[in-house]
């Protein structure tokens, strides 16, 4: 059986886009010399010094889609790799520097597709290695604690109790709920209520009538769902939305 998809449901929620930057204010980079080369994806916490002989070949500022973004808030200070480890990654990198330094037709287009897979793989690689220990990507990183989140991301409306997902991670109720709360660092469902409100300030943005996004993620009522907003952010679903249209404008 094909292994449960642990990136896809965050992924496609939150549009990546990626803009050349100086390297003081980069988040993604990538050194490269003849001898080989290094991605480096920063956190918000982390820092990045420019090598001092020229082989910085990529200097970019991710926009994760939104401060909304779990992944972004998950990330470790510092995701560094090897690119001449992997030779799919290598020649990912070695397009992206093409593109870059070529400036062709569509190249903007091109660049933040390859940034995005970049990300994926550089986030897969953390994942397989359980390299994180903390947060949404320590969570993901347990074999049974992701089963349960992955659920969670997928089917945010369902009516789910802690049994609920404490059967799909195949462990009793307490186990569950005491290795969620360490490893992600918050209750399960203080998480799950986080990620619905996540999803539907996001439906709200675009216009999607409000009855309609409370019914989509469980909240019973247009009335519950804007209580909800308004406790989070102090103002109102059409406030949200008329925000959102000025943005765009």
């Amino acid at each position: 059986m094909a292994e449960y998809d642990r990136l896809s449901a965050l992924m496609t929620r939150f549009a990546l886009s990626a803009e050349p930057s100086a390297p003081e204010t980069a988040n993604f980079l990538v050194v490269a010399d003849p001898a080989g080369a290094r991605v480096i994806l920063l956190g918000q916490s982390g820092a990045f010094v420019p090598p001092a002989d020229g082989t910085l070949r990529i200097a970019a500022r991710i926009d994760w889609g939104g401060a909304d973004n779990p992944l972004r808030a998950a990330l470790p200070p510092v995701i560094e790799q090897d690119a001449d480890e992997d030779p799919e990654l290598r020649a990912l990198v070695d397009l992206l520097i093409s593109e870059h330094r070529m400036g062709r037709c569509g190249g903007v287009s091109v660049r933040n597709r390859l940034v995005e897979v970049l990300i994926v793989k550089l986030l897969r690689g953390l994942l397989e290695r359980g390299a994180v220990q903390g947060g949404l990507l320590g969570g993901l990183s347990d074999p049974r604690l992701s089963r349960a989140i992955v659920a969670l991301h997928e089917a945010p409306g369902r009516a789910w109790s802690n049994a609920d997902m404490a059967d799909v991670a195949g462990l009793s109720v307490s186990r569950f709920t005491d290795l969620f709360r360490r490893a992600v660092g918050t209750t399960p469902g203080a998480y799950l209520r986080g990620w619905r409100l996540t999803l539907a300030k996001q439906d709200i943005a675009r216009g999607d009538r409000i009855d309609a996004v409370a019914r989509r993620y469980g909240y019973g009522s247009g009335e519950a769902l804007t209580h909800m907003v308004r406790r989070a952010m102090g103002h109102s679903p059409m406030a949200l939305r008329k925000a959102h249209v000025g943005e765009r404008a």
